[in-house]
């Protein structure tokens, strides 16, 4: 291994990190996916590699995909509803394709179908690239991007105009949650919001099935704070593009909560306690 061929790797990390954590929604897995990258990136005959980019995206595609496969049988098995792993987000990044809104659509997709969507819309690369990095034919991969951009498109989620937009609302939702203000939380509200919590069955009290509607989710916030309110903080932090707010508890990260909004009222909200995803944050 030449100090080129490291510095490379290194180079091209954060795209293979960008790549993997929005193909798996987990930062865990994606640092175990380029881990096992840099053993084949080791391994490769380097004569043989037009574009390390090229090589290191599909390696990390492949790899994804295999993952994928082993992990349908556990997200079938999992306790409540699944959502990503939250991740802190303190350098630039596209907020929309990294929200929790759309990494949780993107779960809707077959793999083969989220690994050609990302590749060709979110990361650029050509036809036959895309089709190389997945093993098909370039028609196929039309035929698959076809399908992925019609789904997403009829299933996008809501995007505030602005992030200090979507801040305000954030805040308010805050400000109505400490100060117990049920009719003022629910102003902040769409009338059909629905909200989620992913708590892996290691948390108790956290609901296995979606609310739904301004007065129930506003009441399920304002009684969830009120039974913990002797030890809890909440802090505005910048999580998966937006603003979102972590709930400390006795000093403790006990969820993450992002929010989903148009910049005028709160469409929905997703809320992590599984402890075992809340490490990035």
């Amino acid at each position: 291994m030449t100090d080129g061929a490291l510095e490379s790797f290194e180079a091209h990390r954060p795209a293979m990190i960008a790549i993997a954590y929005r193909m798996l929604g987990s930062a865990a897995e994606a640092e175990d996916i380029v881990q096992e990258a840099w053993l084949r990136w080791q391994a490769a005959a380097r004569e043989g590699v037009r574009s390390d980019r090229a090589f290191l995206s599909t390696v990390v595609t492949r790899l994804c995909l295999d993952r994928l496969k082993s992990a349908r049988a556990s997200r079938e098995q999992y306790v409540g509803p699944w959502l990503p792993e939250p991740v802190r987000t303190d350098t630039p990044v596209d907020p929309e394709s990294i929200s929790l809104a759309f990494l949780v659509l993107l779960e809707s997709l077959s793999p083969v179908e989220r690994a050609v969507y990302l590749l060709h819309e979110v990361f650029g690369y050509s036809h036959s690239e895309v089709a190389e990095m997945v093993d098909k034919e370039e028609a196929a991969c039309r035929q698959i991007l076809h399908r992925a951009r019609a789904h997403i498109q009829a299933r996008r989620p809501r995007f505030a105009p602005s992030k200090e937009a979507h801040e305000r609302l954030v805040t308010g939702f805050m400000s109505a949650c400490l100060s117990g203000d049920l009719e003022g939380l629910k102003r902040l509200l769409a009338h059909d919001v629905t909200s989620w919590a992913d708590g892996g069955g290691k948390v108790r009290g956290a609901a296995l099935n979606p609310v739904r509607g301004a007065d129930s989710v506003a009441r399920l916030f304002l009684g969830s704070v009120k039974k913990a309110s002797a030890g809890i903080m909440l802090e505005l932090t910048e999580v998966n593009g937006w603003p979102a707010l972590v709930l400390r508890l006795n000093g403790t990260v006990f969820d993450v909560i992002s929010f989903e909004t148009d910049g005028e009222r709160i469409h929905a909200i997703r809320s992590v306690l599984n402890p075992e995803k809340l490490a990035r944050v």
